[in-house]
């Protein structure tokens, strides 16, 4: 994959970047922008943690119980090939 050499690690390329997005969306703005994508990444995550409380309790296991009753193959044990 080809990536430009004008965005690796040049501290200009990220000063540009920064100006555009003040121009864009002005000073006053990125406060509030910023604590809305805050609070949307905080409600994604419980959101996520809410499903898979659920899904464990519809099937009656925790992830921790499911991994206890995996036994593992016993690779000394005979076997009844004949």
């Amino acid at each position: 994959m080809f990536i430009h050499t004008l965005f690796v690690n040049q501290w200009q390329t990220w000063l540009i970047i920064l100006l555009v997005v003040l121009v864009l969306f002005g000073a006053t703005r990125l406060p509030a922008l910023s604590k809305s994508l805050g609070q949307s990444v905080k409600i994604f995550r419980k959101e996520m943690t809410d499903d898979e409380k659920k899904a464990s309790a519809e099937s009656g296991t925790t992830t921790s119980e499911a991994a206890d009753t995996a036994k593992p193959v016993d690779s000394s044990a005979p076997t009844d090939k004949s």
